[in-house]
């Protein structure tokens, strides 16, 4: 009762004095977020000194802010609150103040503040002797200190990892803007690096004007160089972002890019340029852009919804040359992601979706990146149109009924060769070998990659399915389908080497058709057994489909079927086991496998799969080579394939096997493997990964393929983690004693080159590649520096090793900062000349 009634006295009081008067109080009511509320343990007054003091756990709630402190006086005469002992500000927005003393006007909105501690609602802090507030608006911290870091837990008084110790820090609320001046960035209290003066947002921010954090680059074409971007916050839903870079070797970079977002979508520009002050830095034409003064680019992607099932959009790159992108490193998104013969892939599409249908129309235009393709040979691809509907539960026939439909035509202005069993005769053979040809242009030793001209074809397919059981679990499945194909080849054979075509495929226009019925039934009766040690069910599968032969074999020019890999993922496919259109698998079918599937306990779990594959009457497709010989080296051009098989094990949490093989069906030797195994717990993240294909010469693959990756991070302290990554090519030794074996023979008569020789070393265990890194991440800081390690690859052009070191500092809410530095000489598969 007694601290009610002085909690109640003080409200009446001290209440009554902070706000505008009495007179004030009394003729207007209060708004509830202008009421102060007062809660005190006794209330003093000092007619002497015309001051009231509230004292003892004293909590003051006025207009949205809440003081706390031991003891809180207001000074009628100089209309001052002055709050001591445990004194803390809690502002509306979250931000808590603390201090030894304040010294505020009576609405709390300025003053002084001794021995500050700020702490923000995104966990950045500010510290300072004396600070000063001004016009409720603007914070000046005397000898301020600023970090994004928590203190330590342990011993609070440590320096945090990071933080900027200035001369003056001001905090501009209404610019949202904080200033700091004569600073010094210290890491664990040890000063680094001095700035005179620098800005950024506060924490308010979400988008600003400014100087974004800049970027470093070092090579041995470019030289040094730095770009400093520039953000324009031109409105909420539209930016600029300009980045000039110098380098010290080529001149100025320009790079600017434009951000644009609208109602139902938002697109991008990107636009890059140089006039080279070096172009004998790079190789010349066709292996670089020696002879080019200008060189850039120009990006746009977009994305739209008309509704919520119709989206249109864009992905569309364009660049003076194939090495302007790895030149100057500068990001595409829409380069492919794989590691080799990278190219660039514009596309503009319209797509539509419902839970049963899905529509696609779009356009494809490919730009190589790397030295040893042809854009002559490259196709323009416009349009390729895909529709697929499925009706569940017809009347009458039940099941799943499907429609399939594609239409896809192309066109490529010079013809795609490949000599086989292996390429040694090239269009293009000093200095350095490119685009391949072909010494003698039959069908037994070249094959057609691409024809120069248009190819068009329109594909429609019908399919239906329907799964019974019957009363002993097991499982029948019919299927019917019928398909058609219209083609229209239109070949060329002026220009380039266009006519070579004609001694192995007919290069008459033409106009054809292929229909293509199928009845099939797949059988499977799974068996379920409970042991004490796990449930297990083995599941014996077989599947019949009868089709006639395939036709026009050679005919077509086969464009999207290039690709056969016969595996456990196609061994009972419905629509057969090519990948695309062009080809479509013919005669009668048997498919004939086991299924294995184990759990034990909680976590284990087993799968296996062995399969095989039967050609029981007409024409086998896999044995009738077309323009590329797909189907050959297969292990399906046999009448009773190879079989294949699949494993998947994880005997325990965090831990996983896979496998899968293709073996060859008499001798059972391994002609394809993949295996891979992973484990991670949170502290160690590793895998393993192993490949090996056997020659397919008939495809142009003369030689065995093999690889073993391993890659590896472990956390060795609390924030800490490295990372370490190795792809070894097992069989790049036998590439080198070969070339080694044909220079010896060709040097035969030239002494000088024969002394010149040397017989390589390398061994089984060649790397391909290599990587190194060490991060570091925690609540305010992110570092990262790495190391990579490319060697020369026969397959994308490059001819010597390439080494990079990339550094990454990232200081929370202040910026990022990044360098890259390539090590040792560039190579002809990067466009660089030799120094």
């Amino acid at each position: 009762m007694a601290r009610f009634a002085a909690a109640t006295a003080l409200a009446s009081s001290l209440a009554y004095c902070l706000t505008a008067g009495g007179s004030a109080f009394a003729q207007a009511p209060q708004k509830p977020q202008e009421r102060m509320v007062v809660d005190a343990r006794e209330l003093v007054y000092d007619n002497k000194n015309n001051s009231v003091s509230a004292v003892g756990d004293v909590q003051i709630l006025y207009q949205g802010r809440t003081i706390e402190a031991d003891k809180v006086t207001y000074d009628r005469a100089s209309k001052r609150v002055i709050a001591s002992g445990n004194a803390r500000i809690t502002e509306s927005n979250g931000t808590v103040i603390t201090g030894d003393r304040f010294n505020l006007t009576d609405d709390f909105r300025d003053g002084f503040i001794d021995s500050l501690r700020v702490v923000n609602p995104d966990k950045t802090r500010f510290t300072a002797p004396r600070a000063e507030r001004t016009d409720g608006e603007t914070f000046v911290f005397e000898k301020g200190i600023y970090t994004a870091c928590e203190p330590c837990k342990d011993k609070p008084e440590r320096p945090p990892l990071w933080q900027v110790r200035s001369a003056r820090i001001i905090h501009k609320k209404s610019e949202q803007t904080i200033y700091y001046e004569s600073s010094r960035l210290e890491f664990a209290g040890v000063p680094i690096a001095y700035i005179p003066y620098m800005s950024g947002p506060d924490s308010t921010v979400k988008r600003k004007s400014g100087f974004l954090s800049p970027a470093f680059i070092n090579t041995s074409a470019l030289g040094f160089g730095v770009g400093l971007p520039y953000f324009f916050n031109l409105a909420p839903n539209y930016d600029l972002t300009v980045t000039p870079t110098y380098l010290s070797r080529q001149g100025f970079l320009g790079q600017a890019e434009w951000r644009h977002r609208l109602v139902n979508g938002s697109y991008n520009i990107r636009a890059a340029g140089i006039f080279q002050a070096e172009p004998d830095a790079f190789q010349p034409t066709p292996y670089g852009a020696r002879d080019s003064d200008f060189r850039g680019s120009l990006e746009t992607t977009g994305k739209f919804y008309l509704n919520p099932r119709w989206t249109y959009g864009w992905d569309i790159a364009m660049s003076t040359d194939r090495w302007f992108w790895k030149n100057y490193r500068i990001r595409s998104e829409s380069i492919s992601s794989t590691t080799y013969l990278q190219e660039s892939i514009s596309t503009g599409y319209l797509n539509g979706q419902s839970p049963n249908a899905w529509f696609d129309l779009r356009g494809y235009y490919f730009q190589p990146l790397t030295s040893s393709d042809w854009q002559k040979q490259q196709p323009l691809v416009l349009p390729v149109f895909d529709y697929n509907k499925r009706v569940h539960k017809p009347d009458v026939i039940g099941g799943e009924l499907a429609f399939n439909v594609n239409v896809t035509s192309l066109t490529r202005d010079a013809a795609a060769f490949q000599q086989i069993p292996a390429q040694k005769n090239f269009l293009i053979t000093t200095p350095n070998p490119l685009y391949d040809g072909c010494a003698v242009y039959q069908k037994d030793q070249c094959l057609v990659r691409g024809i120069g001209g248009s190819v068009a074809r329109a594909t429609a397919e019908v399919s239906w399915r329907r799964n019974f059981i019957d009363s002993l679990g097991q499982v029948w499945t019919p299927y019917a389908s019928v398909r058609a194909d219209i083609f229209s080849v239109n070949p060329s054979t002026t220009g380039f080497s266009n006519a070579n075509v004609s001694s192995i495929f007919n290069t008459s226009d033409d106009v054809f058709g292929r229909v293509m019925p199928a009845v099939g039934l797949m059988y499977r009766y799974p068996f379920v057994a409970k042991t004490s040690w796990g449930t297990h069910i083995i599941e014996p599968v077989a599947q019949f489909v009868a089709r006639p032969n395939e036709t026009n074999v050679l005919r077509v020019a086969n464009e999207d079927s290039q690709s056969l890999v016969f595996d456990d993922t196609n061994l009972f496919e419905w629509s057969g086991k090519f990948s695309g259109y062009d080809r479509v698998e013919g005669g009668t079918r048997a498919n004939v496998g086991a299924l294995y599937t184990g759990r034990f306990g909680k976590e284990a779990y087993a799968n296996f799969l062995v399969g095989q594959s039967f050609n029981l009457a007409g024409r086998n497709s896999f044995a009738q080579a077309d323009l590329v010989n797909t189907g050959l080296n297969s292990g399906l051009e046999t009448t009773r394939s190879d079989f294949v098989t699949r494993a998947q094990i994880s005997p325990f949490k965090n831990f996983f096997l896979t496998g899968a093989a293709r073996l060859d069906e008499s001798t059972f030797e391994a002609q394809r493997i993949d295996a891979g195994a992973t484990y991670s717990n949170g502290t160690v993240t590793t895998s393993v990964t192993y490949g090996r294909y056997e020659p397919q010469p008939e495809l142009g693959i003369p030689r065995r393929r093999e690889g073993l990756g391993l890659n590896g991070s472990l956390g060795i302290a609390q924030y800490w983690r490295v990372r370490a990554g190795v792809l070894f090519d097992l069989d790049k030794y036998k590439f080198d004693r070969e070339r080694y074996r044909d220079a010896f023979v060709a040097a035969q008569l030239n002494p000088v080159a024969l002394a010149a020789l040397t017989y390589p070393k390398t061994g089984p265990f060649q790397p391909a590649s290599m990587s190194l890194g060490i991060n570091y991440t925690d609540e305010c800081t992110v570092f990262d520096i790495s190391y990579s390690q490319s060697y020369a690859d026969r397959q994308s052009g490059a001819t010597k090793d390439t080494r990079t070191v990339m550094f990454k500092l990232e200081l929370r809410t202040l910026g990022e900062i990044s360098y890259s530095q390539n090590l040792g000489q560039g190579s002809t598969g990067d466009g660089v000349a030799s120094r």
